[in-house]
């Protein structure tokens, strides 16, 4: 990721040629993240306030707004259910995407925790979300009341 601008690299292992690829928002500030089972990248986008996924299949993007004003989302974790948890550093929300929909379920955190990373444990129904609290030298855990079960 090139926080510094809009871009997200991908470099040929083979050959260690590097091609960017401008995020659809400039001056998005992309930041961490992680490849899911369908080895598409999923980033923060911190400063356009939104979830992104780069398939570098097809090379193409797609973005998610943030469900609030100011949540810049800084980490992003996407879980094997087929939703991506993510937090916002300067909001103190937990973001839970439902990548079918687009919708998102946002939780409140208690304090404030000026998140920076995130990880999602896929082995409970639904996922379980821990974050590190940066400057409250804590660790908190989301389980979510719902089934995690996909509605027909």
């Amino acid at each position: 990721m090139d926080f510094g601008k809009e871009s997200v690299g991908k470099i040929d292992a083979k050959t260690g040629k590097i091609k960017l690829y401008p995020t659809p928002t400039p001056n998005s500030r992309p930041r961490r993240g992680r490849v899911d089972s369908q080895d598409r990248l999923w980033f923060g986008e911190f400063r356009a306030n939104k979830i992104a996924m780069f398939d570098p299949q097809t090379e193409q993007f797609r973005e998610y707004l943030a469900p609030s004003p100011w949540d810049a989302p800084y980490d992003v974790a996407p879980d094997n259910k087929g939703e991506v948890w993510s937090a916002g550093i300067s909001s103190d929300h937990v973001m839970r995407l439902d990548t079918a929909t687009g919708q998102f379920i946002e939780y409140l955190l208690p304090a404030k925790t000026t998140i920076r990373r995130v990880f999602v444990d896929s082995s409970t129904t639904p996922a379980t979300f821990w974050l590190g609290s940066n400057h409250g030298a804590s660790i908190l855990k989301v389980e979510p009341l719902d089934s995690g079960q996909k509605k027909n």
